[in-house]
């Protein structure tokens, strides 16, 4: 995600897309075979949980070998997770540091709108990627190896007004990505894959509460009254 930030301001899906298949070397790795969809099985199983404005993103992950794969030299692997995340919610970069130093992770990142006190109107898309080591030598055995579970803190902002009562927040997929390094002499090497999943359909809503534009004119007869009442109260102890 770094390098993508260097080259663009703010994220935009579509570049972000372009990034993707024309400017990082994915899928591209001739001690390992070029697409390792056609031997692994990967699904992802996303929900949200809690409850009012703080949730947590919670994305099961089960990662199967179909075949494995001969002659591969020693090698160690790591997922690596990226969450597109829409102008209404954000990850709070102090929180991941916490899971970091946790060892829930083996790195993360947040890219993009960091400014955690924004309301959604006046705040842009944020990317958060996560790293989670998955073990050595995985690609030589033939067996269900992974199922594991990625918990991130998931907060909202404060929504646009609606007449509805609520704001429906889309959050899409994550992208998944496979990365391992290849012990090999006389240099190691590092390869990176995109995995597809077997989820058809993963994306998420999350229902904000919002306010009501109908409502806006109480509330500010009732903010008034009140900082009348208020007023007149240290009015009246300072006499």
């Amino acid at each position: 995600m770094e390098s993508y930030y260097e080259k663009h301001e703010s994220f935009i899906d579509s570049l972000f897309d372009d990034f993707l298949t024309q400017d990082l070397p994915v899928n591209v790795c001739k001690i390992l075979p070029c697409d390792l969809n056609t031997v692994l099985s990967l699904s992802i199983q996303s929900r949200i949980k809690g409850d009012g404005s703080h949730r947590q993103l919670s994305s099961t992950i089960k990662f199967n070998i179909g075949k494995s794969l001969s002659q591969v030299p020693t090698h160690h692997c790591k997922f690596i997770i990226i969450e597109r995340l829409p102008s209404g919610v954000f990850v709070d970069p102090f929180e991941l540091e916490h899971l970091l130093h946790r060892a829930v992770f083996s790195d993360v990142a947040v890219f993009g709108d960091t400014n955690l006190e924004l309301p959604s109107v006046l705040s842009n898309f944020s990317v958060v990627e996560v790293h989670k080591d998955i073990g050595l030598n995985i690609l030589s055995h033939n067996k269900n190896l992974l199922d594991f579970t990625v918990d991130l803190p998931l907060h909202s902002r404060y929504p646009r007004l609606d007449e509805s009562g609520y704001v429906e927040v889309r959050l899409k997929a994550p992208d998944l990505f496979l990365q391992c390094s290849i012990q090999e002499k006389p240099l190691n090497r590092s390869c990176l894959f995109k995995l597809e999943t077997d989820d058809e359909e993963a994306d998420l809503t999350w229902s904000i509460p919002a306010g009501k534009r109908s409502d806006a004119g109480i509330v500010s007869v009732v903010t008034f009254v009140s900082a009348l009442i208020m007023l007149s109260l240290e009015s009246a102890q300072e006499m």
